[in-house]
């Protein structure tokens, strides 16, 4: 049997401290950084997105930041390939690959050959989806899609109808969302991976969400946003579907208070990591870090301590 890459993985929701994990990893374990993370891989979306610091990236390595521009539509299957590149690339100068983010498919892609639905196929199901799309447009059927799968979803253009009619078709054939296809057996993983969630207690987990929406008003995301449009970004891009990004655009166009915008990207951010947590829940062999038990320093020196060990 081919001797599998070692792999670390650190996921967990938005705002529970993966990339402060990652970083202290580094004063102990050889890392680079692989971000798995759907809306950092554009370019010009830094304060929305919560990508790394300068500082941070000067320190350490990363990877699949800024892979294209925010005009472009990005594959699930595109981010694969780019991020295999990049693991055999540290693998081969010696240093831990350490995969940072909360993007459940990003993850489930990286670890398991990616079926994307299989065999299950419906010619009568598929033709009525097509049929819709020809009548209503491809926002419809997007549409659709986000309300019965959003993971899905948030992972496929709007203008990528035949994905997103696939994704439906899959939905309707097999009564499993598209985003969650069976899980491969275990022997079938793509690495040796070792996945680490972080975990708070739900009261903390949500004020720390709170108190960073604030801070990224603060550090310029209304002017982010701003700037987006103006080179001519559409409201519609895949990239502008991000949370932060398209609650933004209404108080732009003067249809909503500071205040009111500020309220609705928490509340959509509160809800987004409740069904992150959910995701994760299924990953199997996850191991849960109880972050308010000991201070960050002192995981990540125990965290070291068994990677070293199981070497």
């Amino acid at each position: 049997m081919p001797h599998k890459t070692r792999v670390l993985a650190v996921v967990g929701p938005t705002a529970g401290g993966k990339s402060d994990l990652a970083m202290a990893l580094a004063q102990h374990l050889p890392i680079e950084i692989v971000c798995m993370d759907s809306m950092q891989i554009y370019q010009g979306m830094d304060i929305g997105t919560a990508k790394p610091t300068p500082e941070d990236r000067a320190r350490v390595a990363h990877h699949m930041l800024d892979v294209c521009t925010p005009h472009q539509a990005y594959s699930v299957a595109e981010y694969v390939e780019a991020a295999d590149a990049a693991i055999a690339g540290i693998a081969a100068r010696g240093h831990v690959p350490v995969l940072v983010g909360g993007t459940g498919l990003y993850l489930r892609a990286l670890r398991y050959p990616m079926t994307l639905g299989g065999g299950a196929r419906d010619n009568a199901v598929r033709a009525r989806y097509q049929q819709m799309l020809e009548k209503e447009g491809a926002q419809a059927v997007h549409a659709l899609l986000h309300q019965r799968d959003p993971e899905a979803a948030r992972t496929l253009h709007p203008n990528n109808t035949r994905r997103v009619i696939r994704a439906l078709e899959v939905l309707e054939v097999t009564g499993q969302p598209f985003s969650s296809q069976r899980m491969p057996e275990e022997h079938e993983e793509r690495y040796a991976m070792t996945v680490l969630g972080t975990q708070w207690p739900r009261p903390t987990l949500y004020e720390r969400i709170n108190l960073r929406v604030e801070r990224m008003m603060q550090a310029g995301l209304l002017e982010e946003v701003r700037a987006l449009l103006d080179i001519g970004v559409s409201p519609d891009a895949q990239s502008m579907q991000g949370l932060g990004y398209k609650e933004v655009i209404p108080y732009l166009a003067g249809q909503a208070t500071r205040e009111d915008t500020v309220e609705l990207i928490s509340r959509r951010t509160r809800n987004y990591a409740k069904r992150q947590l959910t995701w994760f829940n299924r990953e199997p062999g996850l191991i849960w870090i109880d972050m308010k038990s000991q201070p960050q320093k002192e995981w990540a020196a125990r965290i070291a301590a068994r990677w070293h060990d199981e070497h």
